[in-house]
Order: C-alpha cells, then sequence, then structure tokens
C-alpha cells in the first residue's frame, strides 16, 4: 500500500499580512496543491482543512475540485475544523459528485482502498473538546491493513488550544497501522514505543505565514508488512525568510546585503537589524530598503539599529542647518533618543552619498 498524506490547504485564506502581496500567497496555494496531486501514489488522502472556512467563494470551490480531479487515483477529503461538515458547507458543492475519484468522508465509515481499508470520521464542528478519533474505534473493517485520518491536536502540542483533542495512542486504540493527522501546519512524526511512526502531521502544502517550522509538504507513506515508511514531499512554491540580525563590525552591513540579494524573487522577507552602524556604511541601509521592490513581500525593522559615534562625517554633509542638526541630533541619540537616532541614520545615509 502507497498513499499520498495532505492537509491544511485552506484555500481562500485572506494572507492580509503580506499586503500587496496577499493575491500571490492566495494563487500559490493552489500552485502547490496542483504539486502535490501530480505526486504518484495509489490513493490520496486530504485530513481536513482544504478550505479556509465554509464561506469561500464557490467558483474557488470548484476550482479547488478540478485539481484534486487531476489525481490518478480515488481521492478521500474530511471535513476538518475549518470547514467543517455542515448545511451549507462548501461539501455542498456539485463539484463533488462532478468527478468520480472524489469521496468526501461524510460520516464515519471504511473504504476500501488499494491494499487494505481507510477508516475517517468527518469534523462536524468549529470547536470541541471531544477526541475525533474515538468515532474511529467501532467502525466496521474487514481484516487487513488499516490506514485512519483524522483532524485535531495531538495531546502535549499546546494545552491554550487543545481543542479537537487527540489522545498519543489514537492509532493503536483504532486498530490502524497509521493515523494520518491534519490541523498543525508543520510537518511532525509521532514515533510509537518501539521508535516506529505510525502517526504524523504531514503540514500544509504551502507555507502559510512567518515562523511555521516545517511546513510545505506532503508525505508519502509506504505500509509494508504493517510498517510505515515516510517519505517527506516538498510542495511549497514560495519563500518565507525571517532573519533577525546584529551588526557590530565595519563589514557587517555588507554581508547582510549581500545574503538578502540572493533571495529567490518570490519571496517574502521580514527582516530584524539591530546593533550599531557605521557612517561608512550608512548608504547600505538604504541599499537593503531599495531592495523591497525585488520580493512579494519585504518588512525591514531597523528600530534597534543605533547609528555609531564617529567625528567627522557631519563635514560631508552640507555647510549650515543640516550640519548643525546633525551633531544635535547624535548628542540625542547617544542619550538614547530613538527618534533622533533614526533620523541620524537617514542623515549619515546622506553623508555616504555625497562622500561617494
Amino acid at each position: 500500500m502507497q498513499f499520498l498524506q495532505t492537509a491544511d490547504w485552506q484555500i481562500g485564506m485572506k494572507a492580509a499580512a503580506t499586503g500587496g502581496a496577499a493575491a500571490a500567497v492566495r494563487a500559490a496555494r493552489l500552485e502547490a496543491a496542483a504539486r502535490v496531486v501530480a505526486i504518484s501514489a495509489d490513493f490520496l488522502l486530504v485530513a481536513g482543512d482544504t478550505f479556509e472556512d465554509n464561506a469561500v467563494d464557490r467558483a474557488l470551490v470548484q476550482q479547488t475540485g478540478e485539481i484534486l480531479s487531476r489525481f490518478r487515483g480515488p481521492v478521500y477529503l474530511l471535513p476538518g475544523n475549518h470547514d467543517p461538515l455542515q448545511p451549507g458547507s462548501v461539501w455542498e458543492h456539485p463539484v463533488w459528485k462532478q468527478y468520480g475519484n472524489l469521496h468526501v468522508v461524510r460520516e464515519p465509515q471504511a473504504y476500501a482502498v488499494p491494499g487494505g481499508t481507510l477508516i475517517a470520521a468527518p469534523l462536524c464542528e468549529t470547536h470541541s473538546r471531544r477526541d475525533p478519533t474515538l468515532k474511529l474505534v467501532d467502525i466496521p473493517r474487514p481484516e487487513g491493513p488499516v490506514v485512519a485520518m483524522s483532524h485535531g491536536t495531538v495531546e502535549g502540542i499546546d494545552a491554550d488550544t487543545e481543542h479537537h483533542p487527540i489522545s498519543r495512542d489514537a492509532c493503536v486504540r483504532a486498530g490502524a497501522q497509521y493515523l494520518a493527522l491534519g490541523h498543525w501546519h508543520s510537518t511532525s512524526l509521532y514515533p510509537d514505543a518501539a521508535g516506529v511512526v505510525r502517526m504524523a502531521y504531514c503540514g500544509t502544502q504551502e507555507t502559510t505565514k512567518f515562523g511555521e517550522r516545517d511546513s510545505g509538504n506532503a508525505l508519502l507513506v509506504r505500509l509494508a508488512d504493517g510498517v510505515p515508511a515516510i517519505e517527506r514531499i516538498h510542495t511549497g512554491v514560495l519563500s518565507w525568510v525571517s532573519m533577525e540580525e546584529e551588526v557590530k563590525a565595519v563589514g557587517d552591513m555588507a554581508r547582510l546585503r549581500d545574503r538578502v540579494a540572493v533571495l529567490p524573487e518570490r519571496a517574502l522577507v521580514r527582516l530584524e537589524v539591530r546593533g550599531l552602524l557605521h557612517a561608512a556604511e550608512a548608504d547600505l541601509l538604504r541599499q537593503l530598503t531599495d531592495m523591497r521592490a525585488r520580493f512579494l513581500h519585504f518588512a525591514m525593522d531597523a528600530n534597534g539599529l543605533r547609528p555609531v559615534a564617529e567625528d567627522g562625517w557631519e563635514e560631508l554633509l552640507p555647510a549650515g542647518a543640516v550640519r548643525l542638526a546633525a551633531r544635535q541630533l547624535r548628542e540625542r541619540a547617544s542619550q538614547g533618543d530613538a527618534v533622533a537616532a533614526e533620523a541620524l541614520l537617514e542623515l549619515q545615509a546622506l553623508a555616504a552619498q555625497v562622500g561617494a
């Protein structure tokens, strides 16, 4: 038995935090979904949250169904906590009956799949304190290999958000050889007492935000003699880059500029720079800022950057009020005035340009 596990596509997410890149981020989720269905396997499990919510535009539901129909085998879709099986939900759309290989899990039941049996039960509410895998235990199934699918939070991940809690022994309790999970966006594997991974989150097919540890993946699972072998396949199309950098010595800013310059254009970049900026490298800060046009999204926080109190650089500025202002700002910045420090950085960049 060989199957593909994916989850948490969250098609229709707003991506508002990415500003002008939001449309590109939403489109990338569909592009990554197309990458998933192009992978060869006996069948495909979509372990919940295919959609951001049940209010997703119905044209987008149709498009998603068409993408899923391209998979060369049966597809089993589990309603999750974002898109629970409810009256008026996305699961009432006619696209799910339009293609014969698409199967929406509408009740706790067993499905005959190539090489064995799949057991699954849909989520019917957004929040619950009940373990959704309890519904798997009493599902009748024939003899042979069993794969289970569910959606929720494995105990111990985060007590504050532990809705739809899933026990660590859920796979064994359900009488399955493997439990495919959705809900958490980072790929996470859970070995049993013998060290065999029988329960795993594949993570979302495309990263949804900064800080996701290991997202943008699908899992190819091979089950032989009751033992799963798992292969992680990267499906994400965008690069989400978070950088926290401290600069101190001359040359640090240039090296940072060069690192940012080689990032891929289809990147969303979040950069925090702190430390000391030498007057000779002040224009490098402006060069970093000017790079924003290269990327889908670029946000830089330089509030922790302070100008080095070096003598002489003010002489590069025009004589008179500008030069006097620079000296006054340097004095105020040395006393901890953040606004003065920011203004001084701008003047140092100007001085660097004049000196050039």
